[in-house]
């Protein structure tokens, strides 16, 4: 992420939720937040792609299409991690590197519970000036400021009033690509630690795909090629992981992994359209809950 501004994937992310609301899987899937997280500038990309009318020359088609493809992939791992968080109420609820997530806002499920928002500064200080006029049913919300590089993520939580001794729900969703194998055990050690017996684990992970991969780089090249901004230029991924190492990695920890599950699968099951095939079926949703003693 570039350090002088707020994550641009984080806008990406919302950008795309904007779009999937009340028209992909609209029986499941509603984030009626994510509008209201945008600026007018990024809005107008949404009804761009909303209004089902491509645009007229290659730049701006790509970004249209990116988009789409974007809002696709992003319902059926939100579906997924709504639901683990629905099945497993808690008392406090941390999202890791929760850019412009609007669970905390959105979500009546979390009415009552403390919602712990981590993330870099920057973009959480670029997230507070964006949900500044947003209610939420949530207890507490407290805003958590942590570098996943460089500090230790217990500690943080700690200081902003998490208590390892309650149970806790968290959720990694589009985090752990952009970390370091290193980062991301470091990260499992400190969440393991802060959890009590019966907390719970949603992670959103990439399994390593060279086909994907391909198709990234593709897709970066010709973003450039376009010369349309990039929003991942400065957030490049850095990790990939099978399911056996993941699960190797979160048994070693103490949690028990109850589901694991690739993006393209849920997407059947919602009966979603799947463009990218190949990207969906990479992505993968885990649900781990905390052992007792």
């Amino acid at each position: 992420m570039d350090k002088t501004e707020g994550s641009r994937t984080a806008v990406l992310v919302c950008q795309a939720r904007a779009v999937a609301h009340g028209r992909l899987a609209p029986d499941r899937f509603a984030d009626p937040t994510a509008s209201a997280l945008l600026r007018p500038d990024e809005l107008a990309a949404v009804e761009r792609v909303r209004s089902g009318r491509p645009p007229e020359g290659w730049g701006p088609r790509m970004e249209y299409e990116f988009l789409r493809a974007t809002a696709e992939g992003l319902v059926p791992r939100t579906v997924a991690i709504d639901d683990a968080v629905r099945e497993r109420t808690s008392p406090q609820v941390v999202i890791l590197g929760a850019g412009l997530d609007g669970r905390a806002w959105r979500m009546p499920e979390l009415a009552g519970a403390a919602v712990f928002e981590v993330d870099h500064p920057r973009s959480q200080e670029d997230k507070r000036q964006r949900a500044a006029g947003l209610s939420s049913p949530a207890g507490k919300v407290a805003f958590v400021p942590v570098d996943f590089t460089a500090d230790r993520l217990d500690d943080s939580l700690k200081a902003a009033g998490h208590r390892a001794d309650l149970p806790t729900t968290w959720i990694w969703e589009g985090v752990v690509p952009y970390l370091t194998r290193a980062e991301v055990a470091a990260t499992v050690r400190d969440l393991a630690g802060a959890s009590a017996p019966g907390s719970r684990l949603v992670v959103n992970y990439q399994s390593p795909s060279p086909a994907a991969s391909l198709g990234r780089l593709l897709a970066r090249a010709m973003r450039r090629l376009s010369r349309r901004p990039d929003p991942m230029a400065h957030e490049p991924w850095r990790s990939a992981w099978t399911p056996a190492a993941m699960r190797e990695l979160l048994t070693g920890q103490g949690f028990a992994v109850v589901g694991d599950t690739d993006l393209l699968s849920l997407a059947g099951a919602l009966a979603l359209p799947v463009r990218s095939r190949r990207s969906l079926g990479s992505g993968r949703v885990l649900v781990a809950d905390r052992r007792a003693g």
